[in-house]
């Protein structure tokens, strides 16, 4: 397995795990208000999700073309 495609699983496993935390916990359990930083890291992680998937893509393309 390449660097970039490892990067890209780490990157997609991180932010699905933050995202099925934030709404198991934040948002479908009764508590404080959720703030604007949560509402943004919530943002930031599903662009990091983005990111990993494009870099995963993005290897396997590298992989089929024969650069690797």
């Amino acid at each position: 397995m390449s660097r970039q495609k490892l990067v890209g699983w780490i990157l997609i496993a991180v932010s699905v795990a933050y995202v099925a935390w934030f709404l198991r916990v934040r948002l479908l359990e009764p508590g404080p208000a959720v703030e604007k930083k949560e509402w943004l890291n919530l943002i930031g992680s599903i662009v990091i999700f983005m990111l990993g998937t494009i870099n995963v893509r993005l290897a396997a393309r590298r992989r089929r073309s024969g650069k690797d």
